[in-house]
C-alpha cells in the first residue's frame, strides 16, 4: 500500500503579498534618539531661553564697557578705553574699607548663623516638644516674608538701643533670617540620617558632644557647607535690612551703589556708579567659584543617601 506524502498548503497571499510589495513598516529610532524635527511648543522654549540669554549677556557688556570706556554718544563703543573709573570709584568712595565691612560683616553672620542653626536644627528634627509645628512655622516665617516688613521694626530697635549706623547693627539685622533659613536647610538632612547611628555611639560610651562632634559633625559638613554658602551669598546681597541700620562707615557694597546712584540727584558720573557694580558683581562671581570649588550640591542627596544607608 503507498503511503502519500501530505503536504502542507501555504497560506493565501494577503493584499500586500498580492501585489508583490512588503507591508509598511515604521522606521525603527534607536534609543534616546530624539527626531530633528522638535514641536513648536519646544522651538518657543529654547527662543525665550536665547532671548533671555541675549539680554542678560547685553546688559553685562554694557555696563563692563561704560565703566572702562570714557563717554561717548554716537558710537557703537568708546574711542578709548581707562581704568579711571575704578580708581576714582575707590578713592571717591572710600570702597576699600566698604569691600571689608561687606566680607566682615558677611563672614561673621555665616558663622553665627551656623553655630546657632545647626543645634536648632537638630533639635526640631530629633526632639517631639510642645507647640513644635508653631516653632517651625515662626522660623519659616523671615524666610518667606519680604525683609522690609520686619526690617523697619528691627532698625527701630536698632536706633532705640543706640545701634544704629554700625557694624553689629547689620550683624544683627541679617542674622533674623539667615539663622532661620539654616534651621530649614539642615533640619531634612538631619532627619534623612540614621538615627540608629548616634544610638549606637550612645550604648558605647559616647557622650552628646562627642556624638555631636565626632559622628554627626562629618556627616553634616556637605550640608553645613551649602547653608553657608547660601547665607553668604543672601547676606553680601541683602539690601533692604543692611540700608536701614547702616551708616557711612558701615555700608556694604550693594548699599554703597545706591547712594551713589541716588546722591546729590543722581549727580554721580554713570561710569562710577557702573565700575561699583562690576566689583560687586566680580566679587560675587568669585565668592561662587570658591564655593563651589568645596561644595557640589549635585551630590548632596546623594551623600545624604549614603549616610543613612550605612
Amino acid at each position: 500500500m503507498a503511503i502519500t506524502p501530505m503536504v502542507e498548503s501555504a497560506p493565501e497571499p494577503g493584499p500586500a503579498r498580492k501585489r508583490g510589495k512588503k507591508p509598511y513598516a515604521k522606521p525603527a529610532r534607536p534609543p534616546g534618539e530624539r527626531a530633528l524635527i522638535a514641536s513648536p511648543g519646544t522651538w518657543f522654549v529654547w527662543a525665550g531661553i536665547a532671548a533671555f540669554f541675549i539680554f542678560l549677556v547685553g546688559i553685562i557688556s554694557s555696563v563692563v564697557v561704560d565703566s572702562f570706556g570714557k563717554p561717548w554718544f554716537d558710537t557703537w563703543l568708546p574711542e578709548t578705553f581707562t581704568l579711571d573709573w575704578y580708581t576714582g570709584a575707590w578713592e571717591r568712595f572710600n570702597l576699600g574699607q566698604i569691600v571689608l565691612v561687606t566680607l566682615g560683616a558677611s563672614f561673621t553672620v555665616v558663622v553665627l548663623s551656623v553655630l546657632i542653626g545647626v543645634p536648632a536644627a537638630y533639635v526640631l528634627a530629633r526632639r517631639d516638644f510642645p507647640f513644635k509645628k508653631l516653632v517651625t512655622v515662626l522660623f519659616l516665617l523671615p524666610v518667606l516674608m519680604p525683609p522690609i516688613t520686619y526690617g523697619i521694626p528691627l532698625a527701630t530697635v536698632m536706633y532705640n538701643f543706640g545701634l544704629g549706623r554700625t557694624v553689629l547693627a547689620v550683624i544683627l539685622v541679617n542674622l533674623v533670617p539667615s539663622v532661620p533659613f539654616v534651621i530649614l536647610t539642615m533640619t531634612p538632612f538631619i532627619e534623612q540620617i540614621n538615627p540608629a547611628i548616634e544610638n549606637a555611639a550612645r550604648m558605647s560610651g559616647a557622650s552628646m558632644r562627642r556624638v555631636f562632634t565626632r559622628i554627626l559633625a562629618p556627616l553634616l559638613v556637605p550640608g553645613i557647607l551649602a547653608a553657608a554658602i547660601l547665607v553668604l551669598v543672601r547676606t553680601v546681597g541683602m539690601f533692604e535690612l543692611t540700608y536701614l541700620v547702616s551708616g557711612p562707615t558701615s555700608d556694604t557694597l550693594v548699599v554703597a551703589i545706591y547712594r551713589a546712584m541716588t546722591s546729590s540727584g543722581g549727580g554721580e558720573a554713570r561710569q562710577l556708579v557702573s565700575s561699583m557694580g562690576v566689583l560687586y558683581t566680580a566679587m560675587m562671581l568669585v565668592i561662587l567659584v570658591v564655593a563651589l570649588r568645596f561644595v557640589n550640591p549635585t551630590q548632596l542627596v546623594a551623600r545624604v543617601k549614603e549616610s543613612r544607608d550605612d
